[in-house]
């Protein structure tokens, strides 16, 4: 089975020159964590509820007045939507992450697949699991 098949396909996004009090308004309203942040109809990175809290509002930085650009990951996961969803789900693992951004071969964003996608709309509860299990586990703390 091939990723197009179990993916969310109407994905919003948001611009990397709007403002955190923006992004999280729309997180709110769409109640999802991670929004994906395209320009020109590239994606050039995402934005997720915890780069807000832990990259703006713990440095005390002006929600109406800070950009998404400032806080956003531009090392973005993502897989195509031709993969097959072991292929996903081996990329959750290997980046322990419960999403991937979904593409075209055009490198265009097309959906998001998430782990519970592939438990439920794949039928794999297995690998899920697993994957789950893996992504689960805390990290050893720093010293």
């Amino acid at each position: 089975m091939q990723v197009k098949e179990v993916m969310t396909r109407d994905v919003e996004i948001i611009s990397p020159h709007s403002t955190l009090q923006e992004a999280a308004a729309l997180m709110k309203k769409l109640d999802v964590g991670p929004l994906p942040v395209c320009q020109d109809d590239r994606l050039v990175g995402v934005v997720t509820d915890r780069d807000i809290t832990v990259r703006a509002t713990a440095e005390g930085q002006d929600p109406w007045g800070t950009r998404v650009r400032d806080v956003m990951s531009t090392k973005v996961v993502s897989c195509f939507d031709d993969q097959e969803v072991e292929e996903a789900a081996a990329l959750m693992r290997k980046n322990e992450v419960r999403r991937l951004l979904v593409l075209d071969r055009n490198k265009r964003l097309v959906g998001i697949v998430s782990l519970g996608d592939l438990a439920v709309k794949a039928g794999d509860e297995q690998s899920a699991g697993d994957t789950l299990e893996h992504v689960s586990t805390p990290a050893k703390r720093r010293r």
